[in-house]
């Protein structure tokens, strides 16, 4: 966001104070003003410290400006954020000796549009200095955006800052005064939750979102439907969710749109997926002639006008669940072989002199003209690129999953596209390091610029084979936050930290952070994700 007046008095305040050590870090950096690494997560984009270390009021009261102030998204986060940082140590608490630095938090918004799309503004500037004297213009805190969500993600930001100290008794901000200036590298950070290989009840999902908002990802990337299990309400298709795995293992319409709400509250995307035309079998418990026999139960019928009315159907009534423009086809993994066998499917091909592969073509883009004139963008995971990419339509968005090097030959074609290499991203993958997850560089191979803006951002993917209540926030953390960082963070940033030393400090810290706010994030050094600790030892060292 631009600088504002109180910008430029901040910055005035800095350098009366002889702070030489703050200013030296108004570029991308790693350490405060007194040497020591900056425990934000992820790391924000530009910021200056100091060494004084202020008390912060659990009285802690809200000064809403602007016209984007007063919304509710802005109380409610902001709640939300002083039970984080106070609630789990208000049985403790004792006043401060010298009274409170920071009383008031200021929140400044510039719009009162609450929109979320895709590439909504999330940028924030965060100033906090101690109050009275000379200095009070810009005494206490304050957090400044241009949107709801930029304010968001600052409250988030704000909470990382403030620490309880054992001795004092009281909750702190240290290495004051802060200035930081931030926001996202990339527009589309994401994370996949399957629902279909096992069913999440509605309250898991709850947990997933909040420590999504904890690392600044903004996209849950909802998997509800595949081949196991249909556990969505359709209310056009009502013998659907036939497909759950039980009565009691389902998400009804009002499930559904709770969800989007939630994460909406916290800024968070969420983009529904339906795989076709593989990964469908669970279709036919309700509805047996999506089925091309008895004997092939996937892909779905594609000589069957009945197959895509019940697609439309579908992606009508999801259309008046999830408002965020983009939309998931799939399309990955399709084995055509029984449409060859199957005397029907056969014999439509044989009429249109197409072969298996020209039907996968032709249901892929049936598929996207449907939810095209339902006004989604559609995503296809790569193996449609890889057959027919000149044939997809313009619009698509190409989900990389395969391995590296798919993004580069996406955008020199002109297509926008997602990184998830599995060899990376995919959290499921037990045996792949942190290091591992945050060397992963969504626009590797990619120099021209123009291109690099076709790369949306990334997604960390659970797949749900092996994952379920028992074990889904473990799997997900911390690794995902190193995914997290990647896409938020300037790269010349991620590029000038040591794995070994900053980095791994920091997100052991950041772990921590997740499980004093009741998240299972595992420790950080398993050789295995989501392993218990091998033996005693600090949380911030596992």
């Amino acid at each position: 966001m631009p600088p504002t007046l109180l910008t430029y008095l901040f910055l005035a305040l800095v350098a009366g104070s002889g702070a030489a050590a703050a200013r030296r870090h108004w570029s991308p950096a790693n350490f405060t003003a007194s040497g020591n690494p900056v425990y934000i997560w992820p790391l924000p984009k530009n910021f200056t410290s100091g060494t004084q270390t202020l008390a912060v009021d659990p009285d802690l009261a809200l000064d809403a400006q602007g016209p984007g102030g007063g919304a509710a998204a802005v109380a409610e986060a902001f709640e939300r954020y002083r039970h984080l940082i106070f609630s789990p140590w208000a049985h403790a608490a004792r006043p401060a000796s010298g009274g409170y630095d920071v009383a008031r938090l200021t929140v400044v918004v510039a719009s009162n549009n609450e929109t979320l799309e895709l590439g909504v503004d999330e940028s924030y500037t965060i100033y906090i200095a101690a109050a009275g004297g000379g200095n009070s213009i810009v005494g206490g805190a304050t957090i400044e955006a241009n949107t709801i969500y930029g304010a968001i993600r600052g409250l988030e930001t704000f909470s990382q800052l403030c620490v309880f100290n054992y001795d004092t008794k009281n909750v702190e901000v240290r290495y004051a005064p802060w200035y930081i200036q931030d926001e996202p590298r990339f527009a589309f950070r994401g994370l996949l939750l399957d629902t279909s290989r096992h069913y999440y009840p509605v309250d898991v999902i709850k947990q997933v979102i909040d420590s999504m908002s904890f690392a600044k990802l903004n996209v849950l990337h909802w998997h509800i439907i595949d081949e196991q299990s249909f556990p969505l309400e359709i209310p056009s298709y009502p013998n659907l969710w036939k497909g759950s795995y039980s009565k009691s293992e389902r998400y009804t319409v009002e499930d559904a749109q709770y969800i989007v709400s939630y994460a909406k509250k916290r800024g968070i995307h969420v983009m529904a997926e339906i795989d076709v035309p593989g990964h469908a079998e669970s279709w036919g418990n309700g509805y047996p002639k999506l089925w091309p026999s008895p004997s092939c139960t996937e892909p779905l019928d594609v000589s069957s006008n009945f197959t895509f009315e019940v697609i439309s159907g579908i992606l009508s009534d999801m259309r008046k669940i999830f408002p965020f423009g983009l939309f998931h086809l799939g399309g990955d993994e399709v084995y055509t072989g029984c449409w060859n066998l199957t005397p029907h499917v056969k014999q439509w091909l044989g009429e249109r002199n197409m072969t298996t592969k020209d039907a996968y073509k032709y249901f892929v883009l049936r598929a996207q003209e449907i939810a095209i004139h339902l006004n989604w963008i559609p995503v296809n995971w790569e193996e449609t690129f890889n057959s027919f990419g000149e044939n997809l339509n313009p619009l698509t968005v190409v989900h990389n999953w395969l391995g590296p090097g798919v993004c580069p030959k996406v955008v020199a074609k002109g297509l926008r596209c997602i990184m998830s290499n599995q060899g990376a991203w995919y959290l499921d993958h037990l045996d792949v390091p942190w290091e591992e997850v945050y060397a992963e560089e969504p626009l590797a191979g990619i120099s021209d610029t123009a291109q690099q803006k076709l790369v949306l951002g990334g997604e960390v993917c659970l797949w749900g084979e092996t994952a379920d209540t028992s074990d889904a926030l473990q799997t997900i953390w911390p690794r995902a936050a190193a995914a997290a960082e990647r896409m938020w963070t300037p790269l010349e940033a991620i590029s000038a930290q040591d794995l070994e030393t900053t980095v791994i400090a920091r997100l052991h810290y950041f772990r921590c952070l997740l499980n004093h706010r009741g998240v299972a994030a595992a420790p950080v050094t398993n050789f295995y994700a989501r392993r218990p600790p091998i033996g005693p030892g600090s949380c911030f060292i596992q």
